[in-house]
């Protein structure tokens, strides 16, 4: 569910890990480019509408289940060990641009201190795309909140809204995921729909491999491999870096679980 992280080549980067491609995508590239063409790009204003959008958002890829806890363990490149769980919310947020989004948490400890707490929003339009509205969000530094940076809110102060998972996902499909000048200026592309994907909590084929990037950190960049109808799996640094995030579980949190204040979950 997070938000990110100049490549190195595809092959090279997957063959040194549990990741292998199992089928051929080439077919659909030229139908990938069409449909790459109405999705949001750059700093372009988009202007979207309500009635087109529903926070239940089911996308196979990217499902937000009320309830859904998802716990990662992180890994750095100096061997630091974080713990990253992820809630679906049963909470809706009204977001500036009129838009019913589902409230999603994200929350990052080490040892069991919270080292960053997030409210993601996110909502689905008619076809299925996952759009990415805005974020909330906390770092902490001995228990006090240490720095914003990062929020932002979809029509407040010119931040524009992004895709975070195409209705259909095939290579060549590139999108921004989030735009506010100077601040979230994310971007995704999706590189294959066929691979094989393997974390703690199982293995998978199938699963839709995406490249993050970031203009503002041009010399990092991130490989993401989503799961149909279980989401993000395992999230890999190709490039100012060789973090490792991998899902250690999918399961039930508490109907209240996620909903406190920042930096107390």
């Amino acid at each position: 569910m997070r938000t990110n992280r100049t490549v190195v080549p595809a092959v090279a980067a997957l063959a040194l890990l549990p990741v292998v491609a199992c089928g051929d995508d080439s077919g659909g590239s030229a139908g990938a480019a069409k449909e790459a063409a109405g999705l949001p790009q750059g700093d372009t204003p988009v202007d979207l509408d309500p009635a087109h959008f529903t926070a239940d958002v089911d996308n196979p890829w990217f499902p937000l289940r009320p309830g859904t806890r998802w716990t990662y363990r992180e890994v750095g490149a100096d061997g630091e060990v974080l713990d990253v769980v992820v809630i679906a919310t049963h909470v809706t947020r009204r977001i500036a641009n009129g838009i019913d989004a589902r409230v999603v948490r994200d929350t990052v400890r080490q040892d069991g201190q919270v080292l960053e707490d997030t409210f993601d929003w996110y909502a689905q339009d008619d076809e299925g795309n996952v759009w990415y509205l805005g974020e909330d969000t906390a770092e902490f530094e001995d228990g006090r909140i240490a720095s914003r940076e990062g929020s932002f809110e979809a029509g407040v102060d010119g931040a524009q809204p992004g895709i975070v998972m195409p209705a259909h996902p095939a290579p060549g499909q590139e999108y921004r995921q989030e735009f506010l000048e100077g601040e979230a200026e994310d971007r995704g592309a999706v590189l294959s729909a066929q691979e094989l994907v393997e974390a703690p909590i199982g293995r998978y084929d199938h699963a839709v491999l995406t490249r993050d990037t970031n203009p503002l950190e041009p010399e990092v960049s991130e490989y993401k491999l989503y799961a149909r109808d279980v989401g993000l799996v395992l999230t890999l640094d190709v490039s100012g870096g060789s973090g490792r995030e991998e899902l250690l579980e999918v399961d039930e949190a508490p109907p209240d679980a996620g909903t406190g204040p920042l930096g107390s979950p």
